[in-house]
């Protein structure tokens, strides 16, 4: 499958997750909502994981590769709760999800720029300008 359908893929997935947090939200406390949560990706990945192990894939595992995937659970996990959090505040998903998701692409181009180097382009840069005015053009009325 070409990268950029398993990436539209990806975002169908993510919009998901955010409209459901939404709703979940007046329902459930947030550190509850993110347990559960957490649980049943760990089941849906724990699945995978034996999928491809059962099918001879394999699995090579570092140390790095372990630390690096427990530091963005640690910020996956504290996404999650603060995601409740906000949607429990009354924040409408049309204005709450664009600002996180928005923000969370602005401060990972950022980080790619400045920690790994990475090259970006004069439409890539005005992209990301345009986010940072669609955040606050969506942030000024809340």
């Amino acid at each position: 499958m070409p990268w950029l359908l398993l990436a539209l893929l990806t975002a169908l997935c993510l919009a998901f997750y955010n409209f459901f947090i939404k709703l979940a939200a007046d329902h459930i406390p947030a550190a509850v909502g993110a347990v559960v949560l957490q649980l049943v990706a760990a089941a849906l990945g724990a699945v995978w994981l034996l999928k491809l192990k059962l099918q001879g894939q394999p699995l090579p595992i570092t140390t790095k590769g372990l630390l690096l995937a427990t530091l963005a659970g640690l910020g996956v996990g504290a996404a999650e709760i603060l995601t409740f959090v906000v949607f429990s505040r009354g924040v409408p998903s049309s204005v709450g999800t664009p600002v996180i998701v928005g923000g969370s692409v602005l401060l990972t181009a950022v980080l790619g720029l400045v920690v790994l180097r990475e090259a970006l382009s004069w439409p890539q840069a005005l992209g990301l300008v345009s986010i940072v005015v669609g955040i606050a053009l969506l942030a000024r009325g809340h």
